[in-house]
């Protein structure tokens, strides 16, 4: 999509002022993200603003996404908000396009990888807050974004599905993660299970904790504020923890060609876990307890999905190659076997860092 037609959306929101620049951000997965520039004319004052396409092949209700994060941000208050249409909505509709801008936050940063220990227990502390700040509303209001988003039996049967299509002729080159995936069907409900029987409670969570979707300062590195809200719904505060984990303990990146180097950093492990307590003191001494099966599960989740998405065709994840999510799949599979290694340290960690909190 060309400058000027960029420009013509970010116009129909209301920004103070006329669009003087516009420029693409990030490296989501999902949506299109543009930084915009708005002039006062009258008084020379600029303000900057984010405009994102929202993917709505995946996300197939544009509205209900939108009331969701509207009610949301509303409840928390803070700097984070929904830029209005001028017509009065709170996303618009353009060349086939469903867009909305949100509130940028300028002296602020994303980070791809965790620097040192103290950052990332900001970002727990960020995740927690957010997950506290919303413990009193009302989860049942909120519209489903996606179905089944971390339901990881229907994550499996999915999987299933794509090894026996096999649409793509993709299945050969993947037969030792498909291995891997099958001889963990046993724990792929080993959460549900745990909610179904009242064990821990169905929260307003954010549902997709990777570590570039907490904004810090860059003066102060304090966490001005979580984003990407799109998949904020019912959810488990345990697997918020754990996707996080996922995202951020690993001692490499998420799409790392040697997936032999990836290791869980237990000293980001516990720093986050410290952060994510002090966020949020209300959790549970159970949800506490699955903090480990949280992270063991989502990193499980997380391959599965890039694994069947590989096997699909790769229609859910922007891939840059044609073996992107496989790479991706044997990260995620790797951090796994790395957990279950290690899985009586991460037990002990996170009962340490309860005692203290109690």
């Amino acid at each position: 999509m060309g400058n000027e037609d960029l420009i013509t959306i970010a116009e129909l929101f209301c920004t103070d002022g006329r669009v003087t620049d516009i420029r693409p951000v990030g490296n989501g997965h999902i949506n299109d993200t543009y930084r915009v520039t708005a002039r006062d004319q009258e008084t020379g004052d600029s303000g900057e603003y984010i405009l994102q396409r929202i993917n709505d092949h995946i996300f197939s209700d544009p509205g209900g996404l939108m009331d969701n994060i509207t009610a949301v941000t509303k409840h928390i208050g803070g700097r984070l908000a929904v830029i209005p249409a001028r017509d009065g909505g709170s996303w618009c509709r353009y060349a086939g396009g469903c867009w909305r801008m949100m509130t940028y936050f300028s002296g602020s940063y994303t980070c791809e990888k965790i620097d040192d220990p103290e950052q990332f227990r900001e970002i727990g502390r960020a995740y927690g807050a957010f997950i506290e700040a919303l413990s009193d509303f009302p989860a049942e209001t909120l519209h489903e974004t996606i179905e089944g988003f971390h339901d990881t039996r229907k994550r499996f049967d999915q999987l299933i599905e794509a090894v026996r299509k096999d649409t793509e002729g993709r299945k050969s080159f993947a037969a030792e993660e498909i291995r891997f995936a099958f001889e963990r069907e046993k724990d792929v409900d080993i959460l549900a299970d745990c909610a179904a029987r009242g064990e821990i409670p169905l929260r307003v969570t954010h549902n997709d904790t990777k570590i570039n979707n907490v904004l810090l300062d860059r003066a102060t590195g304090k966490a001005v504020c979580v984003i990407d809200l799109d998949t904020v719904m019912p959810g488990l505060a345990v697997n918020d923890f754990g996707d996080a984990i996922r995202s951020g303990a690993s001692t490499g990146r998420e799409d790392e060609p040697d997936a032999d180097s990836i290791r869980l950093d237990l000293e980001l492990y516990r720093s986050f876990a410290r952060g994510f307590l002090e966020g949020c003191p209300s959790l549970t001494e159970r949800e506490r307890e699955l903090f480990p099966v949280g992270a063991r599960m989502m990193t499980l989740e997380c391959g599965i999905r890039f694994l069947t998405d590989y096997l699909a065709g790769d229609h859910y994840f922007k891939t840059d190659y044609p073996e992107h999510n496989l790479v991706r799949c044997r990260t995620q599979f790797r951090l796994v076997r790395d957990m279950e290694e290690k899985w009586n340290e991460m037990r002990a960690c996170i009962d340490e860092i309860t005692a203290i909190h109690q």
